[in-house]
């Protein structure tokens, strides 16, 4: 009987030894490891997708990240955004030999690539692949579907005061290509650019894609600019995760009806 104890803890503590321990800091990597199959045991604040992201313990937000707290849970990956983690503090997780993983996918393929790549530490890596695979198949589609559409001069906004939006080197600009929109910024040398009211009428967009509120952005840009206002779902279009991809369809049966 003792032997068989002995066996049974042994293979139990194999078990959870081999289910790797993954960490989150932003996010949209929320979401990319659980597509992948991977339950963090960490995140960001605002992992709120799926639903049971909710209910994981916050080791980031806009503020920083939590080093300590970080290396009390004992991970064995940390996935960090490039472009939206302070440098400084992932290196000094590095820097304790925690093995870090910069994420920046910068067009809809690297996003899906990205989930098949966390295969790795995923105690389900059939599903990583799985997904990846079906978030191909959905994106080949709707290029196959779209790929003859009328152009539409149209300009991305991310808030009001201030105002952003995004340019070419962005998974939302790639989305409004796909559905016949022309970014008006799209040749901005950064890729989130603050922009002014007076730059965005000199270039007389003839539709408004927003995550905001519609009738608070039609309000802002009155009486100068009387366009349609295309509201995507705010966190399918700002986040670039698998959920791009529905931002993408909601958004082309909105601007190519």
């Amino acid at each position: 009987m003792a032997k068989l104890f002995a066996f049974l803890l042994l293979l139990c503590c194999g078990a959870a030894a081999a289910t790797p321990r993954v960490i989150t800091l932003a996010p949209n990597l929320t979401e990319l490891a659980f597509a992948a199959g991977i339950t963090p045991v960490g995140v960001s604040a605002y992992s709120d997708y799926p639903p049971a992201a909710a209910r994981i313990e916050q080791v980031a937000n806009w503020q920083g990240i939590n080093v300590e707290r970080i290396l009390s849970l004992k991970p064995d990956v940390v996935l960090a955004w490039r472009g939206g983690n302070p440098q400084r503090q992932v290196d000094q997780l590095a820097a304790f030999g925690i093995k870090v993983i910069w994420l920046a996918p910068a067009t809809v393929n690297e996003m899906i690539a990205s989930v098949g790549e966390l295969k790795t530490f995923s105690p389900h890596p059939e599903q990583a692949e799985q997904e990846a695979a079906s978030l191909q198949r959905q994106w080949n589609a709707l290029k196959q579907r779209y790929q003859k559409v009328s152009k539409l001069p149209v300009f991305l906004q991310f808030g009001e005061r201030p105002l952003f939006t995004a340019s070419r080197n962005t998974l939302q600009n790639e989305i409004v290509e796909l559905c016949g929109g022309e970014n008006i910024f799209a040749d901005s040398r950064v890729a989130w650019p603050q922009v002014s009211r007076e730059q965005v009428l000199m270039r007389h967009p003839a539709a408004i894609i927003t995550g905001g509120d519609a009738a608070a952005v039609s309000a802002f840009w009155q009486p100068q600019l009387n366009v349609q206002v295309i509201v995507i779902n705010d966190d399918w279009l700002s986040r670039p995760g698998p959920r791009i991809i529905q931002a993408a369809r909601q958004l082309c049966a909105k601007l190519q009806p």
